[in-house]
């Protein structure tokens, strides 16, 4: 929850009579013109008292200058909070103007009170009589749109439809955004399509909200969209449409907006150089990450941690740390978002030494660690096999464990083959959430490889009972900028039937040079090895690789995204096919990046 404004320090003098008829007093431009030099709230209540002496308190003109200071972009929250007891005191403010100021301010502060705040003003404004206008709606909306306050965002919208406000061309983009940031992305939709003719700041938040949802593909709808009807993609546009490139993997058209944002000359801004490091990173291509960092003239503390977190996820552990060795020495303080990225490369890197030390620094920084940089050292020590030192750290956290801290550790025990703490992780897992069907699927396999069958009968039983189901896996690649998705073992690719026949040749040929399949974490009983071995084959990033290889000339590298973490036998048929096809494969999975190449993997088969 976001922290409030900051108290105010001093308390506005009472105000004189208003003398709005009248002239303005000799010293009238003098004390406005001091105004601007106000950078305390103390400065700011010592010319507000020369004010009042002066008789300009309440005089239209210097209330509106000092208001439109207290609330301009970038002033301190004290400010806000300043400009809110000065008009508190203003008996009856009968102009919208005043009003509207205020509300901007608090659309211009990302606090979670300042969307109650704006409410209380524009409750304030109705009951005063003074008609609310399209500013006032565009401002209460932003308020509660930078707060994610989606309940007051609704109120609004209806007083805002009872009087006939809803649908002018201002106010109905800012409805549309209000929703997308606050998550609602039905909502947006449906207003969405009532808006007339095309409309970029509607577009834009549409987009956003459909990357925000994690519904990419809609995004890239929405762009070609705009593309055909000719409108002017911004840099707010081209930031979130590279991020639905990066969810899909989408790297070729990521390049073609990359090629495009030159073009047009947007590739100076720090922001979107930013989003195309991301969208490469995460497309798989690490080299054209590097070289649009390098590239770029400034940097700022986010595009310093987005590089961090790539070589982060591509398993470039030394690298990730010796750049934010780099960045502090550039005198460019880290946040808690670059120090993730530093623990998050220690713990895929094996370097526990070093990401402890990291952690320690982080508190000295007077960094407050959040549940992610808890579950990066938990990682860290159970990836290393100190799975009791990870439990004893879990257990005695200042804050309550989440669900995924535990499940970070269980799959650590599957991984090193300790059923006993497995057992303990798995009952503190289901004491906070039952439902997710993966934690039975882990520790389930644990049992089966342990020989715990008695064990593993009572979770896949408990697992029934509950109606709980895996989530099932999902790869796609993208093939001449069109992104194909597989499922595991069914046929909804309308090529799922030569891509299962492409991956039956490629085992055949695999077993020519020893590919046995790893059928160790298959766990039902029932069935036979050969059995085993079937429901392994036509795994989705095995069907992907196999589409990939059908459909790309020799050579060409293959890049697979995955919902899930990779298992260990398509891991080790990816390897072999890497070196009996001569291709370079590059697959993220739900932990990280693969560079499959020569047989061999980028993360040392430490994942």
């Amino acid at each position: 929850m976001a922290m409030s404004p900051a108290p105010v320090t001093a308390t506005p003098p009472p105000l004189l009579p208003a003398k709005s008829k009248n002239p303005p007093p000799p010293h009238y431009q003098a004390v406005l013109s001091h105004l601007p030099h106000c950078t305390s709230v103390r400065a700011l209540a010592q010319l507000h008292a020369a004010a009042v002496k002066a008789g300009l308190a309440a005089h239209p003109a210097f209330v509106t200058r000092l208001l439109t200071l207290c609330t301009a972009q970038g002033a301190p929250p004290a400010h806000l909070a300043y400009a809110r007891q000065v008009f508190d005191r203003v008996p009856h403010p009968g102009d919208a103007v005043w009003y509207n100021t205020l509300l901007r301010g608090y659309a211009r502060s990302s606090f979670r009170s300042s969307a109650a705040e704006a409410v209380r003003v524009f409750v304030r404004m109705l009951e005063e009589g003074v008609a609310p206008d399209t500013y006032t709606f565009v401002s209460l909306l932003k308020a509660c749109a930078a707060a994610r306050a989606g309940e007051e965002g609704r109120q609004a919208h209806a007083v805002a439809f009872k009087i006939g406000a809803a649908g002018h061309e201002y106010v109905l983009p800012t409805l549309i955004n209000m929703y997308a940031e606050c998550r609602d992305v039905s909502a947006a939709r449906v207003l969405f399509d009532r808006v007339d003719g095309d409309c970029v700041i509607s577009y834009n938040a549409m987009i956003t909200a459909a990357v925000r949802s994690s519904r990419p593909g809609e995004a890239l709808v929405l762009f070609q969209q705009m593309q055909a009807k000719g409108l002017k993609l911004t840099p707010v546009t081209l930031i979130s449409v590279l991020s639905a490139c990066a969810l899909l993997g989408a790297l070729e058209q990521g390049k073609w907006i990359h090629e495009y944002v030159r073009k047009i000359g947007l590739d100076s801004l720090v922001k979107v150089n930013t989003a195309l490091i991301d969208m490469y990173a995460k497309c798989g291509s690490l080299e054209d990450a590097i070289d649009v960092f390098q590239g770029m003239e400034s940097r700022d503390r986010q595009a310093w941690s987005v590089m961090i977190v790539a070589y982060a996820n591509h398993g470039y552990g030394r690298e990730a740390i010796s750049l934010f060795e780099e960045m502090k020495k550039q005198g460019i303080k880290p946040d808690d978002i670059t120090f993730l990225g530093v623990l998050y490369a220690c713990s895929h890197s094996g370097l526990v030494r070093e990401g402890l030390q990291y952690f320690d620094d982080m508190k000295d920084n007077g960094i407050i660690p959040g549940i992610k940089h808890y579950g990066c050292v938990t990682d860290l020590l159970a990836r290393s096999g100190q799975l009791e030192r990870a439990y004893k750290f879990i257990d005695e956290l200042p804050i309550k464990p989440t669900p995924i801290l535990w499940r970070t550790l269980l799959s650590a025990c599957g991984g090193h083959g300790d059923v006993e703490l497995g057992k303990r992780v798995f009952e503190r897992i289901l004491e906070l959430d039952d439902s997710h069907g993966g934690d039975y699927v882990i520790f389930s396999n644990l049992c089966a490889n342990t020989g715990s069958r008695e064990e593993m009968n009572r979770v896949r039983k408990l697992m029934n009972e509950k109606g709980v189901v895996k989530v099932p896996g999902c790869s796609s690649i993208e093939i001449d900028n069109t992104v194909h998705e597989f499922f595991a073992g069914d046929g909804r690719h309308p090529k799922s039937k030569e891509a299962r026949r492409m991956v039956d040749e490629v085992i055949d040929q695999l077993k020519l040079v020893g590919y046995v399949p790893n059928t160790s974490h298959v766990f039902h009983v029932e069935m036979d090895e050969e059995e085993k071995a079937t429901s392994l084959r036509y795994h989705s990033e095995k069907l992907a690789i196999a589409f990939g290889l059908l459909n790309t000339s020799p050579g060409a590298t293959l890049r697979v995204v995955k919902n899930l973490r990779v298992c260990p036998d398509c891991h080790s048929m990816a390897k072999l096919v890497s070196m009996v096809f001569n291709r370079r494969i590059i697959l993220r999975d739900l932990n990280r990046f693969h560079h499959f190449e020569g047989g061999v993997c980028s993360c040392g088969d430490y994942w």
